[in-house]
């Protein structure tokens, strides 16, 4: 089992994988896997079902460790993580505001520009069980950035979100790497909005298939035998209207929706 030093905070990258391999009761789940991510950089993982993305996740989080290859971390990193899937139990009384207040050490003032910026300040008072998909994958995002993260690891972020509050949260994820300077890894399938928001994509099919810029990869041969070569509902998403969408989806004006 390979060993995980820490790297010197002189370094660029926050965290840095080589020659990766993993295998899981006999199964080949990932070969050769190289990934580097630096501050302020989006990387998104893509390929298919059974493809390894969720097992290389959680290699980069410390649950796993690799049969082969070095995995480097900024000493001292911290990591957010939000989960594809977090279940609370129906039978415990919890709000939104006392899931939130679970992590520790967090100052009221903090506490509050993230509620805001997420927009959950409705949702603070109802019980955890009771929002809905959408609203729950906002109160996941806030509760990785109260950790005040020097890495943002997002698994499927957009699941249960309508497709204009996608494209929102997409953006406010692209905004909360500028205002925070950290690196963040996504998860996605949802190509056609996802691309628009990252730097680079890593293309993964147990091994890595390709990898570059969005528009790049969407051109490469590996990419089209994964995902045809029709690529219309894969293409680059470009959003052009004359109103914008809340997190809800809902329709804002936009006099008075100037941060979007």
């Amino acid at each position: 089992m390979s060993q995980t030093p820490l790297v010197d905070s002189h370094n660029d990258f926050l965290l840095k994988i080589s020659g990766v391999s993993l295998q899981i009761d006999g199964r080949q789940i990932l070969q050769n896997i190289d990934l580097q991510v630096g501050r302020g950089e989006i990387v998104t993982l893509i390929g298919p079902n059974g493809s390894g993305k969720t097992s290389l996740v959680r290699l980069l989080l410390g649950l796993h460790q690799p049969d082969q290859g070095q995995i480097w971390r900024l000493a001292k990193l911290r990591i957010g993580y939000m989960p594809q899937k977090l279940i609370v139990d129906n039978a415990l009384p919890l709000t939104v505001e006392c899931f939130l207040k679970l992590i520790p050490q967090v100052k009221s003032q903090a506490f509050k520009k993230v509620v805001q910026q997420v927009e959950i300040e409705s949702l603070m008072q109802k019980p955890i069980q009771k929002i809905s998909g959408g609203e729950f994958q906002r109160v996941l995002l806030a509760r990785a950035l109260l950790r005040k993260p020097d890495l943002l690891v997002l698994d499927e972020p957009a699941q249960g979100v309508d497709i204009n509050g996608q494209q929102k949260l997409y953006q406010l994820i692209s905004s909360i790497r500028d205002e925070y300077g950290c690196g963040v890894i996504m998860v996605s399938h949802d190509l056609n909005l996802v691309m628009a928001s990252t730097d680079r994509v890593l293309c993964l099919n147990t091994h890595i298939c390709c990898t570059g810029h969005p528009e790049a990869v969407t051109q490469h041969p590996e990419y089209l035998k994964l995902f045809g070569s029709s690529m219309d509902g894969f293409a680059v998403y470009t959003h052009s209207h004359d109103h914008s969408h809340d997190l809800h989806g809902d329709v804002v004006c936009d006099e008075d929706h100037d941060h979007g």
